[in-house]
């Protein structure tokens, strides 16, 4: 059944490793606000300490997280065991949105496989690490990654995922501002 740990230990993190899926969740302050949950997948998640994880932020057509990290940093990030043994982990914390004007980016990117419509690094100091029994989850096979985010990426090129970055990516669905023009 559930247990709180002291940390990501070695165990945990070779599990979390291989999981080809993470879901995030966020929300803002207000209670009229939208809380988003936001799948994940492909060689995006990085374990950086016992209590530190970060993932790549690829372009898309939210902007949640980072609209609701901007404004309170509250996360969640949970991973589900679809195959072998149940388990379910949540990694509650604190999130902030490293763009590629930070000075941290070029350090944090480098733990990444290069992807041509990553965004920014969402960094995580975690303050739980928590587990639960995952014994209803359904199992399921895992065929591929999908590639059409990568495709659409190196298609837009630089220079279009910019201006997609621009006129797509400024604001939240509930007005909050996500990225900085």
């Amino acid at each position: 059944m559930g247990k709180v740990l002291e940390c990501i230990d070695d165990e945990l993190a070779a599990w979390i490793g291989q999981q080809h899926i993470f879901f995030v969740a966020t929300a803002p302050i207000s209670a009229n606000g939208h809380v988003n949950c936001s799948p994940k997948g492909g060689d995006s998640f990085r374990i950086l300490g016992p209590m530190e994880v970060a993932y790549q932020d690829y372009t898309g057509s939210g902007v949640e997280t980072a609209a609701h990290l901007r404004e309170n940093g509250r996360i969640v990030i949970m991973f589900c065991a679809f195959n072998g043994k149940p388990n379910i982990v949540r990694l509650h914390g604190h999130g902030e949105v490293i763009t590629r004007s930070d000075v941290r980016y070029d350090s944090l990117a480098e733990r990444f496989p290069h992807n041509t419509g990553t965004r920014a690094i969402v960094l995580i100091n975690v303050s739980r690490v928590s587990t639960s029994c995952g014994y209803s989850i359904p199992k399921y096979e895992f065929e591929a990654d999908r590639d059409t985010l990568d495709k659409w990426a190196t298609a837009k090129g630089e220079q279009g995922l910019a201006e997609y970055r621009v006129s797509k990516n400024a604001v939240g669905i509930d007005g909050l501002p996500a990225f900085e023009n």
